[in-house]
């Protein structure tokens, strides 16, 4: 099978940016799975600087349809994934625009970036869905991810999924 051209774009979050992820987090398929947006774009905006977490803008043509970011539970004291190994890097994401839902994106979005977390070092990726949040865990499985653990962390309950380098059958 041929490799499908990189179809989206990940950009560093501005704080220009955050009126419109605050935006987002308002919309009821985001708000559902998402904590008080005041307190996301508090934290959000902490990690335009971190070290620790990436936050990313995800644009389509060259418009911003939706907010990811990237982290490494190694890097925060009691993370509750630092038992994963050394590099794993775990990824969160929501489209914000509500037209795009149940379109494919989630799984080609999430394709796309684990592909290049590869490429640049990562042994394992994770990612944790809530257990009733079924959309997500299926385009996250078509993506290549799998259960491996279930978890209650400050961040509730989440479904532990993840996707190994050396495993990779994501084309």
């Amino acid at each position: 099978m041929a490799k499908q051209e990189n179809r989206y774009d990940f950009r560093p979050v501005t704080e220009s940016d955050l009126p419109m992820i605050a935006a987002w987090l308002a919309e009821p398929h985001v708000a559902e799975w998402w904590d008080d947006p005041e307190r996301e774009i508090a934290q959000i905006r902490q990690h335009i600087d971190s070290i620790s977490v990436e936050p990313l803008i995800i644009e389509l043509d060259g418009e911003p349809i939706g907010y990811m970011q990237s982290y490494d539970p190694h890097l925060e004291d009691g993370h509750p994934y630092s038992d994963q190994p050394f590099g794993t890097l775990g990824i969160d994401l929501s489209i914000g625009r509500p037209e795009l839902i149940g379109r494919g994106h989630g799984s080609a979005i999430v394709r796309q970036f684990v592909e290049q977390l590869f490429e640049e070092g990562a042994p394992r990726v994770i990612i944790d869905p809530d257990p009733s949040n079924g959309r997500a865990i299926r385009a996250y499985e078509k993506a290549g991810f799998r259960a491996i653990d279930r978890r209650q962390s400050e961040y509730g309950d989440a479904v532990l999924m993840a996707i190994d380098a050396e495993e990779d059958d994501i084309e």
